[in-house]
């Protein structure tokens, strides 16, 4: 059962979500790989999904916010996009990762370590993951956040250690931005 609406509702009915482009990751991710099943997770109003899903690729978009998946279909109808949106509560377990069945699973601005042993098995080998996680950051202008929910250094590249790294970053996109931790890792064929 789903919970009352979110403060993530309330963000998507106040327009507060990142504009159409793609996170950079994203774009770096699928230029390697070869397209199939991708999954991006807490999709949000469905820019990374939209934009997977343009590039040829069959996509399932998951977020816990009705609003936000509204706006992800609104978009993706406009962009001519064909993604399957998936309402699921991930924390609360709503949705299942099928072990090897996506060749990219996308996470960008979500961070639930519980899930992450989940996302390595759903990738099938020789597959994709794709994520920018916030960090940890105590510059004086960056936002408090709820320290649950950010990256230690090194933390996003230690939960894909025995994988290939393609991309691997620990930056600001900005000077007033918060650390983010960007990853691009490849599942070994075993």
């Amino acid at each position: 059962m789903m919970a009352e609406p979110s403060k993530w509702d309330e963000k998507y009915r106040r327009g507060e979500f990142p504009g159409p482009a793609p996170a950079d990751v994203v774009d770096i991710a699928i230029s390697y790989a070869i397209r199939g099943r991708a999954l991006d997770i807490a999709c949000g109003a469905g820019r990374n999904a939209i934009y997977i899903a343009l590039h040829e690729w069959e996509v399932t978009g998951v977020d816990a916010s009705p609003v936000g998946l509204e706006l992800a279909e609104k978009f993706a109808k406009e962009a001519g996009a064909s993604v399957d949106w998936q309402l699921a509560d991930l924390e609360q377990g709503e949705f299942t990762i099928e072990p090897d069945a996506y060749d990219l699973i996308c996470v960008i601005h979500y961070l639930q370590r519980d899930l992450m042993p989940a996302i390595r098995r759903g990738i099938a080998p020789g597959g994709r993951f794709v994520a920018a996680i916030a960090m940890v950051d105590d510059a004086p202008d960056v936002k408090p956040m709820n320290p649950d929910f950010l990256l230690q250094p090194g933390e996003l590249r230690g939960m894909f250690a025995g994988w290939k790294i393609e991309h691997d970053s620990e930056t600001r996109t900005s000077a007033h931005a918060r650390l983010t931790a960007e990853l691009v890792a490849v599942r070994p064929l075993e």
